[in-house]
């Protein structure tokens, strides 16, 4: 087997590990230390609520896709599989699962503990409502919070849906927070954080915005999913978080400035071939070499709807601390998995032209009908509105069954070869005709 070299990362990612290394190592003291722990998901989470009453969130998302790039999904999902749990059942669920009756060791070797509240902000994905059925069954007696996200089936957010958030939050959630807390909100720290939020989500676009240059200076897919973690996960409200983000965002504008390519886990980009958008979940298992069949081709992703799933902010959205709780409420509506397909295809069609996209691919993940469900649909939307090259490659989240890197990568070198000849032939046609 090829050596894998260590692989080389941003100033930015070399921070990140830091603050999650110092997350888990809070979170395995937790229980010692008297710190309240709230089990929740990433799309409309609500962080700041959690840490502005000095509680610790958990992601089980987090966890799955971490298990699955230390290959220790594999063995996990197996056995969730043994107590009856479905080949089709999402596989961050089995995963999450397995990892549970395994000890719940996370990242960093340290035991995570267990819940004190199950707090679900239901955004789109049905899954995540059976997901917390089940570790409430795991852990008998937790307490449960839920807040209920309409689904915005007509396009936009109307008042009726941020009132009826509003009375969730109030006299649901936070008195259920409040509770478990031991301590009522402080709602000038919240304020704060939202504050802090804001702040760190305009520094997050102008990363994003980066990759309208050409070349682009990051891939908003690959490295997006390191790049999104700390606002879509336990940091978002933090002094840190606002941190990372200007030292993510002075590196990135200093090698947009020097027209710098990205960087790759084998060093910087040497030649933008392909601009790509890509639709849905990278796959976590063989994340590194799925990379590689793209940088290998010079193929560069600088739009992604994956790293929209905690937040499309380059739409518009930045939280409120004038307006803490109905800030909080559109922020949880206007999370990806919850637009609608008509809104899922315009934002695409937006991206093609911001970014000056050559083609159009979609990740279809095989447990994950929260992205997949109406992707097909939406690929034909997009050939026909945007006349640009599609492409359809199939993986799993966290299941190496149902990772082939062979098939995937015969797929991709077709669908390269397909984008060159149209490249080639555009550049062959007048100026007036390209027009």
């Amino acid at each position: 087997m090829a050596e894998v070299n260590e692989a080389v990362k941003e100033r930015s990612m070399v921070i990140q590990k830091e603050m999650l290394a110092e997350l888990f190592t809070e979170l395995s003291t937790a229980k010692e230390k008297g710190r309240k722990v709230v089990y929740t998901f990433v799309p409309g989470n609500l962080t700041e609520l959690i840490l502005a009453l000095d509680m610790l969130p958990v992601y089980p998302e987090i966890n799955a896709l971490q298990s699955g790039m230390r290959k220790k999904s594999a063995s996990y999902i197996k056995d969730a599989e043994k107590m009856g749990f479905s080949e089709d059942v999402c596989t961050y669920v089995k995963c999450d699962i397995g990892m549970m009756l395994n000890g719940n060791i996370g990242p960093t070797g340290e035991k995570l503990p267990d819940p004190d509240l199950l707090l679900l902000s239901y955004t789109g994905c049905f899954t995540f409502m059976k997901w917390f059925e089940n570790l409430e069954k795991l852990y008998p007696g937790v307490e449960i919070a839920m807040l209920h996200t309409p689904y915005q089936e007509d396009g936009r957010i109307t008042e009726d849906q941020i009132t009826y958030m509003v009375k969730q939050l109030e006299e649901e959630v936070i008195p259920k927070l409040e509770k478990v807390a031991g301590k009522k909100l402080d709602r000038a720290r919240l304020a704060k954080m939202l504050e802090n939020s804001s702040k760190a989500e305009d520094l997050w676009v102008k990363v994003l915005h980066s990759a309208k240059t050409v070349p682009s200076p990051i891939d908003s897919y690959f490295a997006g999913v390191y790049y999104m973690g700390p606002l879509f996960t336990a940091f978002r409200g933090t002094e840190r978080a606002l941190e990372y983000y200007q030292e993510l965002h002075d590196e990135i504008m200093e090698r947009q400035a020097k027209g710098l390519l990205p960087i790759t886990p084998e060093g910087e980009m040497k030649e933008e071939r392909f601009r790509l958008l890509v639709e849905g979940p990278p796959n976590w298992t063989n994340f590194r070499e799925f990379w590689k069949i793209f940088y290998d081709m010079g193929a560069v992703i600088v739009a992604s709807t994956y790293t929209k799933v905690g937040g499309v902010y380059d739409q518009g959205f930045r939280h409120d601390p004038d307006n803490p709780i109905e800030s909080l409420a559109r922020y949880c509506m206007g999370c990806y998995t919850n637009l609608s397909l008509p809104q899922r295809v315009d934002l695409l069609e937006h991206y093609i032209k911001e970014y000056k996209v050559d083609g159009f691919l979609i990740n279809s993940i095989k447990s994950c009908n929260s992205f997949s469900a109406g992707q097909l649909l939406m690929m034909r939307e997009i050939e026909k509105r945007c006349g640009i090259p599609v492409g359809f490659i199939e993986s799993d989240l966290v299941d190496p069954r149902y990772f082939s890197y062979a098939n995937i990568k015969n797929r991709l070198e077709s669908y390269f070869q397909m984008l060159a000849q149209r490249k080639s032939i555009l550049a062959q046609q007048p100026t007036t005709e390209k027009a």
